[in-house]
Order: C-alpha cells, then sequence, then structure tokens
C-alpha cells in the first residue's frame, strides 16, 4: 500500500487494503490468499467494493483500447483470463466476468433492478479481470487504484447540488 492512501477515510483504506491483497494473490495464482482476500472484500460495502474495482478495470480497458473495446477485445479478456485462472480457482465463473466487463464498462446497467452478482462473486473475479489486465498493459495496480479513488471523488464532488 501507498503512503498516499492515508488520506483515505477508514472505509476506504480497508476496501485499498483487501482489494490490493486480492490482486497481489490473484497475480501470484495463490487459491487461498485469493480466497481470504474475496472474503475481506465481500465483508466490505459491497457497492463500493464494486465501485473501485469497477473503476479500475474501466481505466486499465479506456489505457489499452482509448477508442473504447470492441466485442473481440472484451471477448478475448474473458478467455485470457478464464484461461489463467482456470488452473488454480475453481470457482471461476466466465458469466461473472462477462457481468463485470460490462459493468466497469457501464453497460450493465438495468433501471431499478439490483446488479445479479453478489459481493463474494465480485470478490472473487474483479481481482482476477485486474490482474489480467495489469499483466497486459503493464502499468502497477497502485497506480490505478489511486487513480480510482480520486476519479470516484471527483463523480461525487460533481454530483453535489
Amino acid at each position: 500500500m501507498t503512503l498516499s492512501w492515508r488520506h483515505l477515510p477508514k472505509p476506504a483504506r480497508a476496501i485499498a487494503e483487501a482489494a490490493s491483497d486480492a490482486v497481489a494473490a490473484a497475480r501470484s495464482r495463490d487459491l487461498e490468499a485469493s480466497r481470504s482476500a474475496a472474503v475481506r472484500l465481500a465483508a466490505l460495502d459491497s457497492e463500493q467494493v464494486g465501485l473501485v474495482l469497477g473503476a479500475v478495470v474501466r481505466s486499465l480497458l479506456e489505457g489499452m483500447h482509448p477508442d473504447g473495446p470492441a466485442a473481440d477485445d472484451v471477448h478475448a479478456l474473458v478467455a485470457r483470463c478464464a484461461r489463467s485462472a482456470a488452473g488454480w480457482s475453481p470457482d471461476l465463473d466466465p458469466d461473472v466476468l462477462v457481468m463485470l466487463v460490462a459493468g466497469a464498462l457501464g453497460v450493465y446497467q438495468p433501471d431499478g433492478v439490483a446488479f445479479p452478482l453478489d459481493g463474494l462473486q465480485v470478490a472473487r473475479h474483479a481481482p482476477l479481470l485486474v490482474a489480467d489486465l495489469l499483466a497486459v498493459s503493464g502499468r502497477l495496480f497502485d497506480v490505478c487504484l489511486e487513480a480510482a479513488f480520486a476519479d470516484i471523488a471527483r463523480l461525487q464532488i460533481a454530483e453535489m447540488p
């Protein structure tokens, strides 16, 4: 965790720490560490966890595809991520990966209907997507996470009357 996260409120720091651990576990293909970090993430505010990890996924995708990812790009991401995680993560569900990418890109936003994934599904699968995108993009998770929190803060300020 970087020192720049110290300014974040305690709930945001908890998300940052658990997300960092979850992504590190996914990158090292450590099933037990991944499950432990997912349980920690799932115990936090699921809407906020989804918002933060979704912002990270969106940022990484936008950095790799400035004009927006095409359907083939999303398909390649999900297939690559699923293949990579299949050997060590038995809980993997490619459909969850697709829903997370769609949610991160703002494609899946049903009116008045709750997102069909529970907090544990998000906590188990989003770090797999992030780890894959980090490996392909060469970007650092801490930088992406800090940018995600900054973007969320900007959006919240802009929404204030």
